[in-house]
Formats: structure tokens, sequence, C-alpha cells
């Protein structure tokens, strides 16, 4: 989680402060916020004394989530006074019953829950009354977006059908509702148009797109769209194409109707990259998870993915330590991270999330073999990675780049089509052979990898 600075603007018009806590789609409720501030003629500020009033974006997710978002209103409420929270800690009932962000901060002008511009709009206008209506046009076409100009995420739809017991996203995101398909085709060419070159797709499950609506039938640009992954990420590479765009995919279940998304990725249309997230390989602890799909089965799963596409790259993250969690079944999940080869993982010892269903299970494991647990897991998980990334050395791969000083006299920082933003490694790029070789932030180069440094890559550009 990670503090989002807005740039600052004009100095003559009412002033917001906004700070951005959580995940990707957190991320975009809160560009969507900021674009509508923007359009009604609001500044933002940097710093908390200078705003006429705070907005929150806030995460509820785990325990240390939580205790950030708490804090960060906090520390709001000292520096200004005027504080608004909006996301998912929004959603949470306190111990009492209530409202857990106004038991700890009763002093705060008003909550909402996640994926709730116009609450918000509400509020703002009633404690700092909106200025004269701006010309629309002067709000940038894509938005405003909290990501450098060559990326962005683009979410595709909002809360989750699943019941994991772990998890409590659909107590305060609610139930599954797409997005049509035309708006959010729309909003990616527009991106695209604006100059973004990696398009990141998320959800809570971008598997479950259009089950909501049985994949009714949608339009874009005069045409027939289905509601449903495919056609949608079909379209989404076809966009991209001309722009010479990356369109990446987080948030995968591994149903079976991905497979007819593989080929897609096999013929360049979108990334040969899936971020599928597993949590667990033995069956017993994914019923006890209540996780959706047949995680029996995703060995075999991955195996045809990877021969339909033998550039994929598999990222996942897992739990570590669940309730009731054997030895046997702790060193099944490390032979499934062995065996399935995946290329980028992460995992969390499992926390006790208030409200969560898992927490009734028997078998509570000490939280010291939890994180134990997680080491070892994660110990596994980089000696497999090391080694799928020693496999790249010698090839020339397109990397995009997100910095150059001097425009890369010196070298920058990029990624492949196997590193999303923040989450996965980079590509360390020497300074050039040719002294008329420049990089550009933004742009793709293509670097010969010569070596590997942890989870990262080092390359020359060519």
């Amino acid at each position: 989680m990670s503090e989002i600075a807005v740039p600052e603007t004009s100095t003559t018009t009412p002033k917001v402060g906004f700070v951005s806590l959580g995940c990707p789609k957190a991320l975009t409720d809160s560009e969507l916020i900021l674009t509508q501030l923007s359009a009604e003629g609001y500044a933002t500020s940097k710093t908390f004394e200078g705003a006429d009033l705070v907005i929150v974006n806030t995460c509820g997710f785990i325990d240390d989530a939580v205790k950030e978002s708490l804090d960060t209103i906090g520390e709001a409420l000292a520096a200004n006074g005027k504080v608004i929270v909006t996301g998912c800690l929004g959603a949470r009932t306190g111990d009492t019953g209530g409202n857990m962000v106004r038991d700890v901060h009763p002093s705060v002008l008003a909550v909402t829950g996640p994926h709730a511009t116009q609450e918000v709009m509400d509020a703002v206008h009633a404690h700092l009354p909106k200025p004269h209506d701006p010309f629309v046009d002067l709000v940038p076409a894509a938005g405003i977006k909290l990501t450098p100009k060559h990326y962005a995420y683009l979410k595709i739809s909002e809360g989750c059908n699943h019941r994991c017991t772990f998890c409590i996203i659909p107590s305060m995101r609610g139930d599954l509702v797409s997005r049509p398909v035309g708006d959010v085709l729309k909003e990616a060419r527009a991106l695209f148009e604006s100059g973004v070159k990696e398009l990141l797709v998320v959800s809570q499950d971008t598997s479950a797109y259009g089950v909501d609506v049985k994949y009714r039938t949608g339009f874009f640009d005069g045409r027939p769209v289905k509601t449903r992954m495919l056609e949608l990420v079909q379209a989404l590479g076809e966009l991209a194409a001309p722009f010479g765009a990356w369109v990446r995919l987080h948030y995968v279940y591994p149903y079976p109707h991905v497979d007819e998304v593989v080929p897609l990725m096999a013929q360049g249309l979108v990334l040969p990259y899936l971020d599928v997230p597993f949590q667990h390989s033995h069956p017993d602890v994914l019923r006890r998870m209540k996780r959706p799909a047949s995680g029996e089965r995703n060995l075999e799963r991955i195996a045809r993915w990877r021969e339909m596409c033998p550039e994929l790259v598999v990222r996942s993250t897992f739990i570590a330590g669940f309730p009731g969690e054997t030895e046997a079944e702790f060193q099944h999940l490390l032979d499934f991270v062995r065996g399935a080869q995946i290329d980028r993982a992460g995992c969390f010892a499992y926390s006790p999330v208030e409200g969560a269903a898992a927490n009734d299970i028997p078998g509570m494991l000490p939280a010291e073999l939890r994180e134990e647990r997680r080491a070892r897991f994660m110990a596994v998980a980089e000696e497999v990675s090391a080694a799928r990334l020693q496999r790249r050395v010698g090839a020339t791969m397109q990397v995009l780049v997100d910095s150059a000083p001097a425009l890369g006299r010196k070298g920058g920082v990029g990624r492949s089509y196997a590193d999303a933003p923040e989450i996965d490694g980079t590509v360390r790029l020497l300074p050039p052979q040719k002294l008329s070789k420049r990089l550009a932030v933004g742009e793709f180069t293509q670097a010969r990898i010569v070596g590997t440094d942890g989870h990262d890559l080092v390359a020359e550009p060519v």
C-alpha cells in the first residue's frame, strides 16, 4: 500500500488533499474522484495543511492495511481537521456494531464505502462548495491518472460473487457488477490515444466478467460485442495494436474458459502474462478456503497453457499457515510451486481478518509457525523464479522504459512483458554502448539480457 502524491494545481480555487491507499482497484476509484473534482474546478494540494479539506481513500482488507488507513485518517485530522473517508474501510463495522472509522475518528466529515464517487462528491459539495464551472475540455479525455503517463489500470468490474473464507471483500464491495463492455472499450481507446503504452486490466475476478449479466451483447462503435472475458480481451488487443501498446491481465481465476484466452497471447494480441490468485494447491485446504474452480487440476491446466503459449509467464499469490494446514498440506504447496514453475510468487502468512469465516475454522496455527512457513515458501519460490530468470540471459526482449535519467546515457530502469509495475521485478538497463542510442520514459526499447540480479534482469539496450 502506498500514498499517492497528487500534482498540485491552481492556488486560486478550493483545494482538496487526497491520499489513495490499497490495491489498483482502489486506485481506479481514486482516479474517478479526482477526475470529477478537476471537472468541477477544484484544485489539489500536495499537503494536508495546504488543503481546504482532505479525502482519504482507504483499504480494509488485512489488519496492517486497516492500521495504515486509520493512522492516515488521524494524521489528516491532526494536520487539517476536515476529512472525508471513502474506500473499503469505510464499509467495515467496528467492535460496537457501528462504523469502524467513526468509532475511531468520530470527527470525520463523512464516510462512504468503495466505488462511491457521487457520495464523495456530495460530501465535498456540503463542506466545500464547488467553484465556477470550468470548461469541461480542460479535463484530459482519459481523466486524471495517478499512475505515470505511460501505463494505466482499467477496472472492468466491481465486487465478487465468491465467498472465500479468508476474505471480506464481498461484504465491502458487494457482488459482481460488470461494467458495460462498450464503456470499458471506450475508456481503453481514450487511454491509448492519451499515450498509454500498457493497459493493466483489473477487477476482483477478471475471468467472471459478464457472468452477472449472462454475457449479454453490448455495442462498441456500432458493432456487437459480448460482455465476456474472451471477447473483451480480443477487443482490447485489437485496440492496442495500432498504438503498439501492451494489454496485461490481472486477477484471472483459473477457470477452464481461460484456455480460450491463451491463444490470443500466443498470437501476440495481448501479453503472455497471467496473474492467477491460486492461494494454495492442496484440495483440502482449497475446500476450507472455499476457493472457486477445481484447484486440484491447476498443474495440468498450467501445463496446457504453456503448451499453447510457451512464452507464458504466470504470477500468483499464496497463503501459508491457513487454519488447519498440516505439514503435509504445506509440502504439497511447495511441490506445486516447483512443479508449476511459477515465475513470480508472493506469499502472505495467514492473518485473521475481522469478519472472515476462516476465523472459526478449527486448527489456528501459532503466528510463529505461520511466519516460518511463509519464509520457507518464499525461499522455494525465489529459487524457482531465479532459475526461470536465468533462462532469459542471452535473449533480446522488448522493454518499456520507466526511468531514464539524462536520456538514458547512464542507463535506466524498465520492465519486460514478464514484469507488472510495483509487484514484479524490473529490467536494469545499462548505459547504451552506441552513443546515438537514447532511452525515453514511456517508450519501448530492445535490450539484450546479460545477467540477473535477484528478482531483476540486467540488460544492454541495442
